[in-house]
């Protein structure tokens, strides 16, 4: 369980396909275009009606899969894709955006 909701098996594997993922720009996400394309390498999802009003539905595919949740209260995010291969073309802008509000949380 990720803060109530529920990961399992995803339906359909997604290993080495790119997807395009909408988002609402909150968070690691802000600056990115959207939608972007990314990489998938996995078998588990989050499923979207499990997901607890404590979490924020950040990024999807097109097909509504979950790629992205954050805490609406606490600083946590996740995303189910890779940011760090050179097949998430703007994965650098958003691990940028991850080290910025890990600096900036430091410095309070």
């Amino acid at each position: 369980y990720v803060y109530g909701a529920t990961v399992d098996q995803a339906g359909e594997i997604r290993h080495g396909k790119t997807s395009m993922v909408n988002h609402n720009g909150a968070g690691v996400l802000a600056g990115l275009p959207n939608p972007f394309e990314a990489i998938r390498y996995h078998s588990l999802m989050v499923f979207s009606e499990t997901v607890p009003d404590t979490l924020e539905i950040t990024a999807q595919t097109d097909n509504g899969l979950i790629m992205g949740l954050r805490h609406k209260e606490h600083p946590v995010e996740g995303v189910q894709f890779h940011p760090e291969s050179i097949l998430t073309p703007d994965g650098k802008h958003l691990l940028q955006n991850f080290l910025d509000q890990v600096s900036a949380a430091a410095a309070v």
